[in-house]
């Protein structure tokens, strides 16, 4: 009995103590999900004690996205939650003895989220948040990085594809030719031609095309169906360690939806010859979603000439997983066909040879397609995260144009046909990880990236109403780009990050030529370095500041060539690699509520501008430039239902050498105005207007022709009439602008003018005021 009782008295004498502990100690718990309400699993909490700021305890969430801490210390902690593809966001809670505290919230993607599965909601504007200043952290490597979110571009009006690139703040698309030809691009004082400088990528395939019989880097996005895209990623400068050749200047991700909530389907008739059918549904499928969708276009536009553009789209795709965990396989076809209204002399219009929407060869025109097969994975591999993508491409063009008309033939006329037939297989790995550096939070990236193209043949003819007279020259070309990079980001204090990167690429390329003289191959490489810091935040304001290195790449017939084919005159090869140099101070501030407002200052110089003659399919050696510019970008959230934003781009382009000619870069633009008010489709009655400007440009080196600004309206109207049918009404140059969507400076010749030619700006007017009515319907 004895013994009883002195357990009895020692059990007793521990229950005060047990309590004791209990009422000095709480737990801590919640769940994590994205901005749609799906649980994220895998998020690294950590939970630190205040003041004292040591990491007491790490938990990491389970499937449901839910967590919890026991035995944390009464008072004040603070918990950082944090996960690749994310924002990290911060949070802090008071604990109280014997109870449990629960923290719910919601993580925001990172701007820079590299996912496979994506939906219409899957990218919100960070001032659409409820509380925006806390997921500053994390959600952007430099101000002049962003997203624009599919709900941004659901009212937004659209004369053509390529123009859901100009929802990039400072970003000009404009055209010169027929619609079926890839746009011609602007933005930070680059005329891009058909985008040189500027890397686009669409649902994991890149559109830039290398050694191309138009254009090197030749980025055609007519394929681009505006209502599968689901987020628009962009990037401006060479301060980024996964992005390598066509990317100085900037670079654009696409990203494609792989589900829609309903069947729809929409019909569109307007002016100008102007038809679209479009069609999507993705239904369920072993686990999955298989989207198929597709789209018929039809467009004479108002030219003397009807363009007559045919367009067939076709997308198929099966998904499954979500934005951590995903698998997707894709199929899309492109197929289109054209006559073109290429640019003409200003004369011709001002003596009413044609009219101003008329043509001098009325013969001009081409022909493209396109099909890929893309398969993505995403897989978290613990702290850490696998993205793959593999894929291939084949597609064809035959553009026939005549720029000069009786210049150089004044019997035949100038027309010239350029054609490839290309096949492409590429992919990319990439694995990330979460982890310390020296005890301090670091996110760290590993990457290859290779592509191979053949072109077999690519050519270069003389041609007379698309008849085949002679061949300037026909080529095989086989070339692979390799890239390798590494990049991690150093979280050094609360207010302080680092990203240090670094990129090594390996051109190689093998030209057979129809003149053994312009055979040849080689391989050149170079590593570009890459930095970045930011600060902050500060009353929800964070700082940055970049520089990096970076290139872009010459055609392969111009790295190997000895021989003008036109001429046979001796030319020299152009370096395969041309050394690109930029660097960027700006901030981010969301300080007032419904507001992101962004600022950058950039420099980018170039050792070599890029020269590329169509009429020898070549390229020459151009002379060293520097740009520097000025950004500011605005997106305010006025009511639950009412959104304006606004965008000014100005830059300054030079040519460093002291050519007598001019330091003026031909085609620069100075300044870029973009701005819009939109009524979102959660009511009946929705729309925006929006208006589009950029100034004048120089058009010879010392700026002594120049062309005038362009300034248009355009604006979009809906009605809902049921839940599942809306009325949309679109117009475009509501104001009737007579202005240009380009101009050119250069010799040609008209029949009866000097054998020398004469000198004249060459235009291609921007379309008359156009209106387009449709009906969407969902079932």
């Amino acid at each position: 009995m004895r013994h009883y009782a002195v357990l009895l008295i020692l059990l007793c004498s521990l229950v005060p103590a047990s309590i004791a502990r209990a009422q000095s100690s709480g737990q801590v718990g919640g769940r994590v999900v994205d901005q749609n309400g799906a649980p994220l699993p895998g998020v690294r909490i950590d939970l630190e004690s205040l003041p004292a700021g040591t990491v007491d305890q790490t938990q990491t969430t389970d499937d449901d996205g839910r967590y919890a801490f026991a035995a944390v210390p009464v008072g004040q902690v603070e918990l950082t939650y944090r996960l690749l593809d994310f924002n990290v966001l911060r949070r802090t809670v008071q604990v109280s003895g014997g109870t449990t505290t629960t923290q719910d919230l919601v993580l925001t993607l990172s701007l820079s989220a590299d996912i496979v599965v994506t939906a219409s909601t899957t990218f919100r504007n960070i001032a659409d948040i409820e509380n925006p200043a806390e997921n500053l952290v994390g959600i952007a490597g430099a101000a002049s990085q962003g997203a624009v979110t599919g709900a941004q571009l659901q009212v937004r009006p659209t004369m053509r594809a390529g123009e859901v690139l100009e929802t990039v703040p400072g970003m000009v698309i404009s055209q010169h030719s027929g619609e079926g030809k890839a746009n011609q691009y602007y933005l930070r004082g680059f005329n891009l031609d058909h985008g040189t400088d500027f890397s686009t990528t669409v649902a994991g395939v890149p559109v830039n095309t290398p050694t191309g019989a138009h254009a090197h880097g030749y980025a055609d996005i007519s394929f681009l169906i505006p209502e599968l895209v689901s987020g628009v990623q962009y990037k401006k400068g060479p301060y980024y360690a996964d992005e390598g050749d066509f990317s100085a200047a900037g670079a654009a991700n696409i990203n494609y939806v792989n589900q829609v909530d309903r069947p729809q389907a929409s019909l569109t008739g307007g002016n100008f010859g102007w038809g679209r059918f479009f069609g999507v549904a993705s239904p369920k499928v072993f686990g999955g979603h298989l989207l198929t969708a597709v789209e018929l276009n039809h467009n004479d536009g108002p030219w003397a000439r009807p363009d007559d553009y045919r367009k067939l789209n076709t997308v198929i795709r099966y998904s499954r997983g979500d934005n951590r965990k995903g698998l997707s396989l894709t199929g899309m076809g492109y197929w289109a066909d054209w006559n073109s209204t290429d640019q003409v002399p200003q004369r011709a219009i001002d003596t009413a040879v044609i009219s101003r929407f008329g043509s001098l060869d009325r013969t001009d025109g081409g022909q493209s397609n396109r099909q890929t097969v893309t398969l993505e994975l995403q897989q978290p591999l613990g702290a850490g995260a696998l993205r793959a993508t593999a894929y291939v491409l084949r597609n064809s063009l035959n553009l026939f144009s005549n720029f000069t008309y009786f210049l150089d033939d004044p019997i035949n006329g100038d027309q010239f046909e350029q054609a490839e037939r290309r096949t492409t297989v590429g992919g990319r790995v990439t694995y990330r990880r979460l982890g310390h550096f020296f005890e301090r939070h670091a996110e760290s990236a590993l990457g290859v990236q290779v592509r191979r193209d053949w072109l077999d043949p690519i050519g270069l003819y003389r041609t007379k109403a698309r008849q085949r007279l002679s061949t300037t020259r026909e080529d095989q070309v086989g070339q692979t780009m390799t890239g390798v990079y590494a990049q991690t980001e150093i979280e050094w204090a609360r207010r302080l990050r680092t990203t240090l990167g670094l990129r090594a690429d390996v051109y190689q390329f093998d030209v057979t030529a129809d003149n053994p003289v312009n055979s040849g191959s080689g391989t050149r490489g170079l590593a570009s370095p890459k930095f970045g810091a930011a600060f902050g935040p500060w009353n929800g304001t964070e700082l940055y500041v970049n520089a990096g290195m970076g290139f872009h790449s010459n055609d392969a017939r111009g790295a190997s060539i000895r021989l003008d084919p036109s001429t046979g005159e001796s030319v020299s090869p152009v370096t395969p690699l041309v050394r690109a140099r930029g660097a960027e101070v700006g901030l981010r501030t969301v300080r007032i509520r419904g507001l992101q407002s962004t600022v950058a200052l950039w420099y980018l110089g170039l050792d070599s501008e890029l020269l590329f003659v169509g009429d020898a399919g070549t390229s020459e050696a151009g002379r060293p430039s520097r740009r520097v510019g000025l950004e500011w970008t605005n997106y305010a959230r006025l009511t639950p239902w009412l959104v304006v934003d606004g965008d000014l781009a100005f830059s300054r382009a030079r040519y460093r050498d002291d050519d007598p000619t001019g330091r003026f870069i031909p085609g620069a633009l100075d300044r870029v105005i973009s701005a819009g008010l939109t009524v979102e489709p959660a009511r009946r009655l929705y729309g925006s207007v929006r208006l589009r400007h950029f100034g004048p440009r120089p058009l010879v080196e010392d700026a002594s022709v120049q062309s005038k600004s362009t300034s248009l309206w355009n604006a979009e109207i809906g009605f809902r009439a049921t839940p599942r049918a809306r009325f949309v009404l679109e117009l475009f140059n509501l104001l009737d602008a007579m202005v240009a969507d380009i101009d050119y400076f250069y010799t040609s010749r008209l029949p009866g003018e000097p054998a020398a030619g004469v000198d004249d700006i060459h235009t291609h007017p921007a379309l008359p005021r156009s209106i387009r009515a449709g009906v969407q319907l969902t079932f």
